[in-house]
């Protein structure tokens, strides 16, 4: 039986001081934002193409329009940004930095509330961290920013036959050491970004390559309160390089990199609302 006043599982209520603390986060972000030249810009909750930013089509929220094509509820706003201004709006504007704030939604009733940046054509991941950055720190807010590479993951996986993605996503960080390779070894346990230049000196030339564009990235933000993960690897299917999450604990209260949209190079981020709410309402 379900009563009058129950909500689904995983929707969202606000109301009261944590409806007070969404707005003041929202209005932070986009003083923020609108004074770095962004545009704003709300995209359908219906959605043709959310299984190109899914890994796992599971997740999606699926029904079907008049003509019974699939379609699905917004599960990820970035790829729909990029497409609808690319594809719809470009004859309209050529502005190139925008933001949305909307929730999105996961099988079966998972709302999720963010504050999402997109510099379209842009491919320095430092032009966006450094505002999210600027946006914590305005709400007085200090969590670990954690820098990884998706290129390294994918670059181990050619090298050594038997290691998978997969051993990225969930950590295997036995499987590595198995390897008995020892700048691999360092790798794995590579977290401050003046270890770098030791491991430089003894990584293959293409995993150096990575690595200065994780390092370089660190001296571009100026944030002492960072690390490095270059073993991390991220479900998403368009992230292709640098990429970053803010975490305290084990919460995650935003991450972004940059990321292709067919030929396009492009950055961004997302804030996760709702759990800024519950930090900030403690």
């Amino acid at each position: 039986m379900i009563l009058e006043h129950e909500i689904p599982s995983g929707s969202k209520l606000y109301f009261g001081n944590s409806a007070k603390i969404k707005r003041e986060i929202e209005k932070v972000a986009s003083d923020i934002l609108y004074s770095r030249g962004f545009e704003e810009i709300v995209t359908p909750i219906f959605s043709y193409h959310q299984h190109k930013s899914i890994a796992n089509e599971k997740e999606l929220i699926k029904v079907n329009d008049e003509k019974n094509n699939s379609i699905s509820l917004r599960a990820d706003s970035t790829i729909d940004v990029v497409r609808i201004i690319e594809k719809r709006l470009g004859r309209n504007t050529e502005h190139k930095k925008w933001f949305y704030i909307q929730p999105v939604f996961r099988y079966p009733t998972d709302e999720q509330f963010q504050i999402g940046v997109e510099f379209m054509g842009e491919s320095k991941l430092s032009s966006v961290l450094n505002i999210a950055i600027e946006i914590f720190n305005t709400l007085e807010v200090y969590p670990l920013i954690q820098i990884s590479n998706m290129m390294i993951p994918k670059l181990l996986v050619e090298m050594f036959d038997d290691l998978t993605l997969d051993d990225f996503r969930h950590v295997n960080i036995e499987k590595f050491l198995a390897q008995r390779v020892d700048w691999l070894e360092k790798l794995v346990y590579l977290q401050h970004p003046e270890q770098v230049d030791k491991l430089l000196e003894i990584v293959p030339q293409k995993i150096k390559i990575e690595l200065e564009k994780m390092k370089s990235l660190c001296e571009a933000i100026g944030c002492p309160n960072s690390v490095l993960a270059p073993m991390y690897y991220a479900k998403m299917l368009y992230y292709d390089e640098l990429f970053f999450r803010i975490i305290d604990k084990n919460e995650v209260y935003a991450r972004g990199g940059r990321y292709k949209n067919l030929e396009l190079s492009s950055v961004g981020f997302a804030i996760y609302t709702d759990v800024l709410i519950e930090t900030k309402a403690k």
